[in-house]
Parts: C-alpha cells; sequence; structure tokens
C-alpha cells in the first residue's frame, strides 16, 4: 500500500499495514516484526507534517486501540487507549464531567501522536499534552509491555518518544472539572499587540493570534475559564448559533479561503489584495461554550507547517522580525501567521521545558513550496534558541537540536537500551539522534 500524511507532504510504502485492536495484537506485531527483521513505526491520524511515522517495514494504526480505559475521580486521572483521537475525547469524558485542561486549535490527531511529538494548545498557565501524562504503556522492540510512571527512566524520558522508544498502547492524562470558556475574537493594530504579548499573555487564560502578511491587523483570539456553575451565574453569551457558525467557520474560514488559496496559487500576484480581503472577513464575535468547542476550529484547507518555540521574554523581539521579514521577502504568502504561548514543564524534549515559551507558527498552502518561506523565517527562530515542533518541519540536524534540548544524549541512550537493533529507527529518528 501507499501512506501519506494529511498535507501530502510524506509518503511510504509499507512491507506491512496492520490495525491492531488490543494491546496483545501489538505485541504479536512487534515479535513478528522481530522476527522478519522489519522495522516498525506507529500511527495515528497522520496529522504530523514531519517523516516521523515513515516507514518501509511495518505501519502499526492505532486507530482500533481506542476508547476510556479508566476514570479515578478522585485522583483527577483518565486512562485511554492510544490511538484515541482527540475529537472523541469529550465525549468519553463529558458523563464524568471531566475535560482536558487544554486543548490544540484542531483535534483530528490521536492522543498518542499528540504527545510523543509535544503538541499543545496555548495559555501561559497551561502545559502541553506531555506535561499533562500521568502514566504510560509502551510495547518496547523486544515485546515487553511497560506500565510506567513517575520515577522510571521510559516514562520520565519518553514522554516525547517521537515513536523511537516503543509502540505507546494506553496513555494515563490528568484532567480537570468540565468548564466553559468564554470566547472574544476580535480584530487589533499588530504593533502594539506584539509588543505587548508577553504581558497581554499573562493576563488572560488563552490568548492566540493570527496575522496575514502584508497586513497592519491581527485577528485575536482571547478565552477565558468559567467553572459550570460560575458560568451559569455569570450570564455569558451563548454559543455560536447554527446558522453563523456555518457562514463563519465553513462558509468563509474553509470553502472560501479554499478558493481563495487556489486563485493565489495559479496567480500570485493576487495574493496581496486576497490577504486584505482574508483580514477584513474573519469573524468577530463574543461567544461562550463548553471548553473543546471553543478551542477548537475546523481545518479544511490544507497546508504545510513549521512551527518554533522561543522565549516567552523575547516574543515582541522575535515577532517583529518574523513580521518583517516575511512582509520584505516579496514572497507570495496566503496563509496566516499563527502565534500562543504555554507555560514552562520539565518534560525532556518539550519545546517548552524550563521557559514559558511563545509558539511562532508558518503555513504554507500544500500546493505551495514551503521550503522558500521557511527559508526566510527558520533563521529568525533558531537565531533566538528557538525549539522545533516534533511534528511540524524544519530544518534541523543532531547538532543543533542538541544545542537547545540538553535532555537529547539522555533520550539518546534511553533509546539505545529500549531498541539496540533499531526496530524503531526511521529516516527522522536517526536525524534527531545523530544515528
Amino acid at each position: 500500500m501507499r501512506w501519506h500524511n494529511w498535507s501530502g507532504g510524506q509518503t511510504a510504502q509499507p512491507t506491512r499495514f496492520v490495525r491492531p485492536s488490543t494491546e496483545a495484537e501489538v505485541v504479536e506485531v512487534v515479535r513478528r516484526a522481530a522476527e522478519d527483521g522489519l522495522r516498525v513505526k506507529a500511527v495515528g491520524a497522520g496529522h504530523s507534517f514531519t517523516p516521523v511515522a515513515v516507514t518501509d517495514g511495518v505501519l502499526v494504526n492505532l486507530d482500533n486501540l481506542s476508547g476510556l480505559v479508566a476514570v479515578d475521580t478522585a485522583a483527577m486521572e483518565v486512562t485511554f487507549l492510544a490511538g484515541t483521537r482527540l475529537r472523541d475525547v469529550p465525549a468519553l469524558l463529558r458523563p464524568h464531567g471531566l475535560a482536558l485542561a487544554n486543548q490544540g486549535d484542531v483535534d483530528p490527531q490521536s492522543l498518542a501522536g499528540a504527545v510523543s511529538t509535544g503538541t499543545h494548545g496555548t495559555g501561559v498557565g497551561l502545559t502541553g499534552f506531555a506535561g499533562m501524562v500521568r502514566g504510560l504503556r509502551t510495547v518496547t522492540a523486544d515485546g515487553t509491555v511497560h506500565d510506567v510512571g513517575p520515577g522510571d527512566a521510559l516514562f520520565d524520558v519518553g514522554r516525547v518518544s517521537l515513536g523511537a522508544l516503543g509502540v505507546t498502547t494506553r496513555i494515563t492524562m490528568s484532567v480537570v472539572d468540565s468548564f466553559v470558556l468564554s470566547a472574544v475574537e476580535k480584530a487589533e493594530p499588530l504593533a502594539p499587540l506584539v509588543g505587548e504579548f508577553p504581558a497581554r499573555a499573562a493576563a488572560v487564560d488563552h490568548l492566540e493570534y493570527y496575522w496575514f502578511p502584508g497586513t497592519d491587523r491581527a485577528h485575536v483570539k482571547t478565552n477565558t475559564r468559567f467553572s459550570l456553575q460560575d458560568a451559569a451565574a455569570a450570564q455569558l453569551p451563548g454559543p455560536v448559533p447554527r446558522w453563523r457558525s456555518v457562514v463563519d467557520d465553513e462558509l468563509v474560514s474553509n470553502a472560501a479561503f479554499g478558493a481563495m488559496c487556489t486563485l493565489m496559487h495559479l496567480v500570485p500576484r493576487t495574493t496581496g489584495a486576497m490577504n486584505r480581503l482574508a483580514a477584513a472577513t474573519l469573524a468577530q464575535r463574543e461567544y461562550s461554550d463548553v471548553a473543546h468547542d471553543v478551542f477548537v476550529s475546523a481545518r479544511r484547507v490544507r497546508f504545510n507547517e513549521m512551527e518554533y518555540a522561543v522565549p516567552l521574554a523575547d516574543a515582541p523581539e522575535v515577532l517583529t522580525e518574523v513580521h518583517r521579514r516575511i512582509d520584505s521577502s516579496g514572497l507570495p504568502v496566503g496563509f496566516p501567521i499563527e502565534v500562543r504561548c504555554t507555560a514552562a514543564d520539565d518534560v525532556p524534549l518539550s519545546t517548552a521545558k524550563g521557559r514559558e515559551s511563545c509558539y511562532v507558527a508558518v503555513h504554507r498552502y500544500h500546493r505551495d513550496d514551503y521550503r522558500e518561506l521557511f527559508a526566510v523565517v527558520e533563521p529568525v527562530l533558531t537565531a533566538a534558541g528557538g525549539r522545533p515542533h516534533w511534528g511540524k518541519l524544519h530544518t534541523l540536524d543532531h547538532d543543533a537540536l542538541a544545542a537547545v534540548h540538553p535532555d537529547l544524549g539522555e533520550v539518546a541512550d534511553l533509546r539505545s537500551r529500549v531498541d539496540p537493533d533499531g526496530m524503531f529507527r526511521n529516516p527522522m529518528v536517526d536525524r534527531i539522534f545523530g544515528l
């Protein structure tokens, strides 16, 4: 078979494609691959833009390894099967009155994929997914199932694992009581927002903005958290009406924007006018809803993406230079730049380890060559000590990654111990660990 990721930028032709439904079947897949001398990679939604799941050996699709395993309301922890899609988590948790503390802006990913690549949302008081993990079950290259938590190297070092340590079968996550988000989405002048970004981020629960190149306005999203009880008492605005959601989120943000991207691809000189139109037509609205329905947006126009985390304190200088470089490059960039933030965490290979972080994401329509744009922006981000998102495109090699990830050597040592024959290697793993 021929496999490709969501954006179509990564392809593979694995020798075998399997969909195990139980942990025992995963063990058997790994043992059979060892007997046959084949390498193994796991894949969920294929939403990573990198070749993290690419293999010519055995591609293990985790979609059938999905669902809720256990709920511990006393510890506020929930265990999921690793292939559970993020889009399915709210319905699984809702009967228990629980939710994940934070969420990214899209939700097709598998939980294992989101954790192992360091996926995150926004909010300077909250970590990414890996920081919420409380336990793991992983099948290593010898077919052993490891049930690990804090204090075990496979947990302490292996949460952001890039699939290089084994096949994860279960993940225990910390959860919170269900909550409501009050959302304000509006256009603001770009320059003041950039200059005040760290202070603005610290003053609210969740902050992000989008900027279309060539314009001087940003589309800013600010979300405030309320318990279900406080939300009822606060008399917040209601959810976005269905008709307006169809207009704003489907017709404008997806159908019309997709048509604009096609036009800009075919006639690049229209990009400036299209960006001004897009910036002017993005939704300006205030509403509230359960958290997941505010965090997540439908993204149906395909693209490729690069994202780096830089120290939040340095955000004004870095963002100013990123905007300047893109505008002065002359490139017809029709996708917006996205800027978010998170708390520091203690997870090895996390983009936010030890520092509050500002995330700068650069996108290119999937039919356009992303390399020229990324080459303009990446030097700015690396000069600022940026760490690339593991699920998104970048050009750093082992030495450059080791310079911004002091734990890389420790993770590499663990990888060599649990996978001495390289069952879970692929070109991306080799590049990261210098193999």
